[in-house]
């Protein structure tokens, strides 16, 4: 079951185009990919993410402009500060994506 929030706290989620700069696998880990993001900001953002599986050659990202929350909290994982999230669905049996804009959208745009 879902749980409803309200449109005011929706309202709080800063979700923006990042434009990927640079993956590399998180050393001794199978799923964490830290990526290097531009996220339209003075200096590019470090995100860990746990996509690796779905990426056998990480560099094919290198590029990608997919959608990101912004304005997490910074989380520490496997001794790594990741600063936002990159956003993606999968399904039940193993379909996977990145949520990407379907035109070109520069980094740093915000989502309505």
């Amino acid at each position: 079951m879902t749980t409803s929030i309200s449109l005011e706290d929706f309202k709080k989620v800063d979700i923006r185009v990042g434009q990927i700069l640079s993956v590399e696998k998180v050393p001794e880990t199978d799923k964490l990919l830290r990526l290097r993001v531009n996220l339209g900001e003075e200096k590019p953002r470090q995100v860990i993410s746990g996509i690796a599986l779905y990426f056998p050659e990480p560099t094919a990202l290198v590029g990608k402009r997919c959608l990101f929350v912004a304005n997490l909290e910074p989380r520490v994982i496997k001794g790594h500060e990741s600063n936002g999230m990159l956003l993606a669905v999968s399904t039940d049996d193993g379909g996977f994506s990145l949520l990407e804009p379907s035109v070109y959208v520069p980094p740093g745009t915000r989502a309505k």
